[in-house]
């Protein structure tokens, strides 16, 4: 991913907590450059009052936006207006849009028609059509610092792991070779669209590597000195090598 890529970040104040602001700009620079960030809501709130502190920390600008009807948002408006301003403007080639509101759905969703790429952060609790409707979505509650041992042997990952496996089993499957290797930045990518919220780290894991290796279903190969970013990794379906193997003996004792 190019990393050089300037990116618009408007957050929705009212919607997102201001305890992970560090891990949230520490995270979008692995994405591209923040030259723009904006946070939307009504300052006069007391509700607020925990961002104000953090705002001059973190170079983020206050968009005041009074609520004039109740039972309206109106930082959603606000939001989405100045989005399709900056969009118009092409001063950036990304958006990240901050909130768990899936009234931005339809914003996301022209931002990318535009040519743009979005990435999302919310909470878990983000409805399902905000989430696809991004290239890419974080869950804020796993860019705090989590050990492996924490969610790998906790347990609380089962019905969905089976779930994830099956993703990454069928996603080798349809990049891989005639010997069932595929190229695991392929792998990662083509599951980035498939499903925009996976990431590793929902699992206790900062890179996809490890957790492949965790599961014991696949088998992984890797090319190049093994301290440079630039080693080739392949990985395979343990099921599909044993087909392969089974259909390779028949083969030798039908000659």
């Amino acid at each position: 991913m190019d990393t050089n890529l300037n990116l618009a970040v408007l957050i929705d104040g009212d919607n997102i907590p201001s305890a992970y602001i560090g891990e949230m700009i520490e995270e979008i620079t692995k994405y591209g450059n923040p030259t723009i960030k904006r946070i939307y809501g009504d300052w006069t709130r007391p509700g607020l009052t925990k961002w104000k502190n953090l705002l001059l920390e973190n170079a983020i600008t206050p968009i005041q936006q009074y609520g004039y009807t109740t039972g309206k948002n109106a930082t959603d408006s606000a939001m989405i207006i100045d989005a399709m301003d900056i969009l118009y403007e092409e001063k950036v080639q990304g958006f990240c849009l901050v909130s768990s509101d899936s009234d931005f759905t339809r914003l996301a969703t022209r931002l990318r028609e535009a040519g743009k790429l979005v990435i999302g952060i919310g909470e878990k609790k983000t409805p399902n059509p905000f989430v696809v409707a991004c290239d890419k979505f974080i869950y804020i509650e796993i860019l705090k610092k989590q050990t492996q041992e924490s969610k790998w042997t906790s347990g609380s990952v089962d019905k969905v792991w089976d779930k994830e496996i099956a993703l990454i089993a069928s996603t080798i499957n349809d990049l891989s070779d005639d010997d069932g290797w595929a190229f695991l930045w392929d792998v990662w990518g083509l599951i980035q669209k498939k499903q925009p919220s996976f990431d590793s780290r929902n699992f206790g894991f900062e890179k996809l590597t490890p957790l492949i290796k965790a599961t014991w279903k696949f088998e992984i190969q890797e090319w190049g000195n093994g301290k440079s970013r630039n080693k080739l990794i392949y990985v395979r379906n343990l099921q599909e090598q044993k087909q392969v193997l089974s259909k390779k003996r028949k083969r030798m004792r039908d000659e």
